[in-house]
C-alpha cells in the first residue's frame, strides 16, 4: 500500500487552506480535488483543515472529491476511505484536541474512525490523470502531492494544464514541497505562499 499518513506535510496544506478559505466563504458550493489520494489520509486532513477554518456551517457546503489509479490496491483504499478507520500509526501526527474532536475510538484495538461527519464531505473515485479528463470541474483547490514525480516532464506539463482547465477563477494548486512548477505552464499560476508549492490560478494569455 501507498505509505502515507494523516497531517503529511502540513505546512504545504494549511498554506492551501488558509489561503483559499477568505475567498470560498459565502459560496455554496466549495469543491476540493486531492488528485492521487491513495487510502485518503490527505483527503481528511483537508477535511479536518477545513472544518476547522470554514466552521460548522460552512462546512456542509464542501466536498472533496479523492480520486487514485492505483488498480491493484483501488478496492482497498475505497474500502478504508469509506470506512474512515486508520491504524493508530496513521494518526500519531493529527494534534491531540482534533484526534478526539474528528475521530472515535474504531471497533478493533488500535484503530481509529473518522467521524460521521467528516466522511460526508468525502467521495472516492477512480481516475487516470493521464487520461487528461478531470473527474469534475469548477474546484477551489486542487491537491497533488507525490504523485507527479512518476511522470514524464512532457505528461507533467499536460497534467498541470489539466488542472488549471478544472479550477475555477482564482483557485488553487497545492504541490508536493519538491515538485517544482515545470517552466512551460509558469504562465498559468502565480506563487501564492513563499517557500511552498502553492499557486493561483491566472487565465491564460
Amino acid at each position: 500500500m501507498a505509505f502515507t499518513f494523516f497531517f503529511r506535510d502540513p505546512k504545504t496544506l494549511n498554506a492551501a487552506v488558509t489561503t483559499m478559505v477568505p475567498v470560498v466563504l459565502g459560496r455554496s458550493s466549495i469543491r476540493i480535488w486531492d488528485a492521487g489520494c491513495a487510502a485518503g489520509e490527505e483527503a481528511y486532513t483537508l477535511a479536518i483543515m477545513l472544518a476547522e477554518s470554514l466552521g460548522p456551517h460552512a462546512i456542509r457546503n464542501l466536498s472533496i472529491e479523492a480520486t487514485d489509479h492505483e488498480e491493484s490496491q483501488f478496492a482497498q483504499f475505497e474500502k478504508i476511505i469509506s470506512l474512515g478507520e486508520y491504524h493508530k500509526s496513521n494518526v500519531e501526527n493529527v494534534p491531540a484536541q482534533l484526534l478526539e474532536k474528528y475521530f472515535v475510538p474504531a471497533g478493533r484495538p488500535g484503530y481509529f474512525m473518522v467521524r460521521d461527519e467528516l466522511k460526508r464531505r468525502v467521495s472516492f473515485t477512480r481516475h487516470d490523470l493521464l487520461s487528461l479528463v478531470p473527474p469534475g470541474g469548477d474546484y477551489s483547490l486542487v491537491v497533488c502531492k507525490n504523485v507527479l514525480l512518476h511522470f514524464k516532464p512532457a505528461q507533467r506539463v499536460e497534467v498541470i494544464k489539466m488542472f488549471h482547465k478544472a479550477l475555477l477563477p482564482g483557485g488553487y494548486l497545492a504541490l508536493e514541497r519538491s515538485q517544482e512548477l515545470p517552466p512551460e505552464v509558469s504562465g498559468l499560476f502565480e506563487q501564492s505562499c513563499n517557500g511552498l508549492q502553492v499557486f493561483r490560478k491566472v487565465e491564460a494569455p
